[in-house]
């Protein structure tokens, strides 16, 4: 069912590039898509203790009750919103739905991976196309493992808000081999980690009942996501300086959301104008 969401979520968006009247609905079943998907997925993550998705799901709530709100009536800031999810989907899904080049990337990956884990010192075995083994511990990479969400979101970032050509060749050649370069940074260090044992602490917090496992959590679910929340950060800073519109939309959504949120914590109090 949660599989199928994602399908949903991504017709949805791609119909809502399309001009017509009832464009704005498909970004509402999209949005909603996107929540019920985050939802379904939360007993998988309480599975592996991974609290950061479980939080944005929780997050998430809100925001999809403002986001449909404002997509209803028809708010430009919202509606640009909605065109940097559907442009994200736009270069996510080729390699999410077509099987061959999905694979074809996680292959890639996988090579490149063993190459750098053998430049510093940390050579792994092939035990399958996308499983590497190094000290008993295998692991094995999957879509998720290549960047490309991160790669599309911040791609539907820079080319989802109004722009020259030049500046989307700009931002494209920013986003596309940092994320990439840094993802296999972030393989290395996370299959490093786990086949070295670095990080066997709170086995309560961290363990999920297989050998060795508090390592990969403490390298995966928690360096590696807080590392990757940071880049993303200074990512879109770059962008900003590319893009001057992109912090624009973004100053404006933020008050947008801010004066939402406050009518709902406070609903006596006056609304402020964004």
């Amino acid at each position: 069912m949660k599989d199928y969401l994602v399908l949903i979520s991504c017709i949805c968006f791609l119909a809502f590039l399309i001009p017509g009247r009832f464009r704005k609905y498909f970004a509402v079943a999209g949005w909603a898509s996107i929540v019920g998907y985050l939802f379904l997925e939360l007993p998988y993550y309480f599975s592996i203790n991974n609290f950061m998705y479980p939080t944005i799901a929780l997050l998430a709530v809100p925001f999809l009750f403002i986001t449909v709100k404002n997509l209803l009536h028809d708010d430009p800031r919202v509606i640009q919103l909605s065109t940097i999810a559907a442009v994200a989907f736009l270069v996510y899904a080729p390699f999410g739905y077509i099987p061959a080049l999905g694979d074809w990337l996680i292959a890639t990956v996988v090579g490149e991976t063993s190459v750098a884990l053998a430049a510093v010192g940390y050579p792994v075995n092939i035990e399958a196309w996308n499983l590497m083994e190094r000290n008993g511990f295998r692991t094995e990479i999957i879509l998720a493992c290549t960047g490309i969400q991160s790669i599309a979101i911040m791609l539907g970032v820079a080319w989802g808000v109004r722009s020259t050509t030049r500046q989307k060749i700009a931002g494209f050649l920013l986003v596309f081999p940092t994320i990439y370069i840094l993802n296999i940074v972030r393989n290395v260090f996370v299959i490093t980690a786990y086949a070295e044992q670095w990080f066997p602490y709170l086995p309560e917090i961290a363990g999920n009942g297989e050998f060795g496992y508090e390592s990969f959590f403490w390298a995966h679910n928690v360096m590696a996501e807080l590392g990757a929340l940071v880049f993303l950060v200074i990512l879109a800073y770059a962008l900003f300086r590319i893009l001057p519109e992109l912090g624009t939309l973004a100053d404006s959504l933020y008050r947008l959301y801010r004066s939402e949120v406050e009518q709902i914590v406070r609903p006596n109090s006056r609304r402020s104008e964004p």
